[in-house]
């Protein structure tokens, strides 16, 4: 096992510039090609989690897998990797067939035993579900004493956090959503209020700070080079500045 000290430096070790470019390049080509963006942010996080913690022989629950995009970066390694999600036509979209072993189920009510797992993770889905620390605590919950809890999530008022509605969400997610389908023509798939809220940095750092099941271990930007680090750490500077946080925790 990696201690996690170790592994915080080896995460930011690995966040490069060149990584950083290799990313946004890799986004903008989300709608086109799915398949290119989210490939290669399931290699940049099997590597985070390797980081923090051996993969070969983990227990791995994705909570809000989808279309189960990591499932392979993940079973490379060598993890059992199981994906849940609550949305069936997310579990096919872009016409994919579902993971092995997907559960349909809701990420704030696991449908798992305490400690079920050596690692939980969830990538990009806490500002789609109303009650995200509820997600959150139950993440903690189904994970072994001693495991991993990755949680990354996107910053409402970061850059993307309106998602196809940005950037005008800064002038209120409902606005940006009328928007939307007055220049598009139909409703964003992201709807504020339905399956899109606004989530911060600060909530995040409150809930971890809160939580009795498990210590906060690392926290960072995800997606932004390792010199941008200390920023996660500026109170409403981190709001507008970063991305994306991630909270990385050890279940006690």
């Amino acid at each position: 096992m990696v201690g996690s000290i170790e592994g915080g430096h080896r995460v930011r070790s690995q966040a490069t510039l060149e990584r950083s470019k290799r990313l946004f390049t890799a986004f903008r080509s989300e709608q086109q090609d799915p398949a290119l963006f989210y490939n290669a942010l399931a290699s940049d996080t099997a590597a985070q989690l390797e980081a923090f913690r051996e993969l070969s022989g983990a227990r791995v629950l994705d909570v809000g897998g989808g279309p189960g995009y990591f499932v392979d970066a993940l079973t490379r390694a060598g993890a059992r990797y199981v994906p849940l999600d609550a949305d069936a036509g997310e579990m096919r979209l872009h016409g994919r067939t579902p993971a092995p072993l997907t559960v349909m189920g809701d990420g704030q009510g696991l449908p798992f035993l305490d400690g079920s797992f050596d690692i939980t993770y969830s990538s990009n889905v806490a500002e789609h579900v109303p009650a995200p620390w509820t997600m959150a605590d139950e993440m903690v919950r189904v994970t072994r004493p001693g495991g991993l809890v990755y949680l990354s999530y996107t910053l409402w008022y970061g850059p993307w956090g309106g998602h196809e509605t940005a950037p005008w969400h800064f002038l209120g997610g409902q606005r940006a959503a009328e928007r939307y389908k007055k220049q598009v023509g139909k409703q964003p798939k992201n709807l504020y209020g339905e399956s899109l809220f606004p989530i911060t940095a600060g909530a995040g750092f409150r809930w971890a700070k809160r939580c009795q099941h498990a210590t906060l271990i690392s926290a960072f930007p995800r997606y932004l080079p390792g010199w941008t680090w200390p920023i996660a750490f500026v109170p409403l500077a981190r709001e507008f500045a970063l991305w994306n946080l991630v909270l990385v925790l050890e279940k006690t």
